[in-house]
């Protein structure tokens, strides 16, 4: 029997610095930081706030759920932590999120460019996550 529990600090950790991380790139990209907060924001009419707060609170939900469900997947960590974060982007974002603001699938009737960053910034999302899930926890029990 599988006994494996989540690190829920380290699930939380991963999934703040994993949002800013997906935040950082998007600024490198767009010279606008926290666009997803705002937009998020805008779209359901309760200001940035909320924006802010739901970008947050999603990417560590995304952190939560891909910790439970890590030692179910096959390979090595850090391909676990791609295969995770790119089919993702592909159901949540490519085909949930973007056709529901009225981009279209993958974002492509907002700008070509939109499906290669948002792929981007979420695998710049997967590192603090692969680290946080994965290589910091071995690093606690190789210290004990």
């Amino acid at each position: 029997m599988n006994t494996h529990k989540i690190n829920w600090i380290n699930a939380i950790i991963g999934g703040i610095l994993g949002t800013l991380a997906f935040d950082l790139v998007g600024f490198a990209f767009t010279g606008q930081f926290w666009d997803i907060a705002g937009l998020l924001g805008e779209k359901t009419g309760l200001g940035f706030a909320y924006g802010l707060f739901g970008h947050y609170s999603n990417g560590i939900l995304l952190a939560v759920l891909y910790a439970g469900i890590a030692p179910s997947l096959i390979g090595p960590n850090w391909l676990r932590t791609l295969v995770f974060v790119t089919a993702e982007t592909i159901a949540l974002v490519w085909f949930f999120m973007f056709p529901l603001l009225g981009g279209g699938i993958a974002g492509t009737e907002m700008a070509e460019i939109i499906p290669v960053l948002s792929m981007v910034r979420h695998w710049a999302y997967g590192i603090p996550l692969w680290y946080f899930v994965h290589q910091y926890h071995q690093q606690e029990l190789a210290i004990e």
